[in-house]
């Protein structure tokens, strides 16, 4: 209360139950606040992390078997991580509600080539409604916490529950597309 300046920057001391004269200004001239900027340098150097390795796998791949026949599967993880590590980072104030859909995009995506690359078809019947079904919830229970302000333990044992249920679902889905069983067993266990 008895201080007039920061010490440290000069800023005027502003307290809201003080009272001020009219012509005081809060912030002196060149000190207002601003925002932190991010350094741009590291999210550089975890670029070139990630693109370091794609291009040395691809070389790798060419050079020992004359085409791409692995590389195709570590590209896809680096470009998948690289999506949902450090993507979000280049946005000022990045927005979970959109990013954690576009990581489960770039992750269906992946799972997808890895079906074509595997020769597979349980892409459609089995790894897309699963993959969608853990997008829905999860980014449900990040819009619900990010715009909701209490309730937080409702929304946690909501996405629980609907984890529970979709483990129903999945293994449902697994019996179904690989023909292992037509009873449904150990789903019940996380499900309870």
């Amino acid at each position: 209360d008895t201080e007039k300046h920061c010490p440290l920057c000069g800023t005027v001391v502003f307290h809201p139950e003080i009272t001020r004269d009219a012509g005081t200004v809060m912030y002196p001239a060149g000190k207002t606040p601003a925002a932190p900027i991010k350094p741009i340098w590291p999210l550089i150097i975890f670029s070139a992390a990630f693109l370091l390795p794609i291009f040395i796998v691809l070389l790798c791949d060419l050079q020992l078997n004359g085409e791409l026949t692995w590389a195709g599967y570590v590209v896809g993880a680096l470009i998948t991580s690289y999506v949902i590590l450090v993507l979000p980072l280049w946005f000022r104030n990045p927005n979970p509600v959109i990013f954690v859909p576009v990581g489960f995009a770039t992750t269906a995506l992946y799972v997808l080539y890895i079906n074509f690359a595997t020769g597979g078809n349980w892409y459609l019947p089995f790894a897309l409604p699963v993959t969608a079904g853990r997008c829905a919830i999860v980014t449900t229970a990040v819009a619900l916490i990010r715009y909701v302000k209490r309730g937080k333990l409702y929304i946690f044992g909501g996405a629980f529950i609907a984890t529970g249920g979709l483990t129903l679902l999945t293994e449902f889905l697994i019996n179904h597309t690989f023909g292992f069983s037509r009873f449904i067993g150990w789903s019940l266990y996380p499900l309870t």
